[in-house]
């Protein structure tokens, strides 16, 4: 009866040496939206073509991000978080 209820904890993607936590604050057209980032920076992010299509991403989304090297005010979305995964961020303490 230990498995399979439900309450356990999922092993989640957790971010590479260049990703970070972000939280989509608003849609802004055009494959990007405005991200607020764990590092206290806001970002614009871009949405890549493989995820366009297949992932919907809305507002209050808990991203992973990549920030740019050469622009630090723009990033890519490399990974979205369902919801169930973003509460179990928020309790393990990884989301502010």
């Amino acid at each position: 009866m230990s498995n399979g209820d439900g309450g356990g904890r999922n092993d989640l993607r957790m971010p590479d040496d260049d990703e970070v936590f972000a939280e989509v604050l608003e849609m802004l057209g055009a494959n990007r939206v405005k991200v607020r980032c764990a590092d206290g920076k806001q970002r614009t992010a871009r949405i890549p073509g493989r995820m366009q299509k297949r992932v919907w991403i809305r507002e209050d989304d808990i991203v992973l991000v990549e920030p740019w090297d050469w622009q630090d005010e723009k990033a890519d979305i490399s990974w979205r978080y369902e919801k169930s995964e973003a509460e179990q961020l928020r309790e393990e303490g990884h989301l502010q």
